[in-house]
């Protein structure tokens, strides 16, 4: 069982307990939970957590040289796509910003770059939101800041996924898909298997 404290004015938790713990048991995603807050997660006694992103990888796509596609493992026929004016969403078209360049930023977090195919245009980033109206926080895009803790995502690789598998997070609060509510970052906590996904290598990426 998890405890919140919401702090004033920010609308983050504080989490504390062992949200940490069910990470090495994470898999691909299965039905929905409620949403919770979005927070480092301090280390209660007795507990060692593994951070997020602690393994490091040489996979070229996460060198911030190349541009990808990214698709959510057990999806149909959709990737995921950065919505113009919305937010990070499945898609079976061509809609949106759906070229993504993960930028690392040190200690295994980054800043994802967003483009239009083929990577033309100014990148936008991924920024975690929270909406305050007690749902879900999700991701939509924003100008790039490596300084904002909110576009600073974790990549790491997904226990037992196949190559280019990942699982993505943003201060303990992971990338995964709801029924109700599309892709929704959450906490661990009680929740079932946070979403992977597959990284695909499109070349290149744009200069910029």
């Amino acid at each position: 069982m998890l405890v919140r404290r919401w702090l004033a004015g920010a609308g983050l938790a504080v989490v504390t307990g062992a949200a940490a713990t069910l990470y090495g048991a994470l898999s691909a995603s299965a039905g929905d939970a409620a949403p919770a807050g979005v927070a480092p997660a301090p280390v209660a006694a007795g507990v060692a957590p593994a951070a997020p992103a602690a393994r490091a990888t040489a996979d070229p796509v996460l060198s911030g040289k190349r541009r990808v596609t990214i698709v959510r493992v057990g999806s149909f026929e959709s990737g995921l796509s950065l919505l113009d004016g919305g937010r990070l969403a499945e898609v079976d078209d061509d809609r949106g910003r759906q070229v993504f360049v993960p930028t690392p930023l040190g200690s295994g977090e980054y800043l994802i770059k967003a483009y239009y195919g083929g990577g033309t245009g100014q990148p936008v980033c991924w920024q975690a939101r929270n909406p305050d109206n007690g749902q879900p926080l999700y991701v939509a895009g924003t100008t790039c800041r490596a300084d904002d803790p909110a576009q600073r995502f974790a990549i790491a690789p997904a226990p037992g996924g196949g190559a280019r598998e990942y699982l993505v997070s943003n201060r303990w609060a992971y990338l995964r898909d709801s029924a109700r509510s599309g892709l929704i970052l959450e906490e661990l906590g009680d929740a079932p298997p946070v979403s992977s996904f597959r990284f695909n290598d499109t070349g290149p990426a744009p200069r910029r």
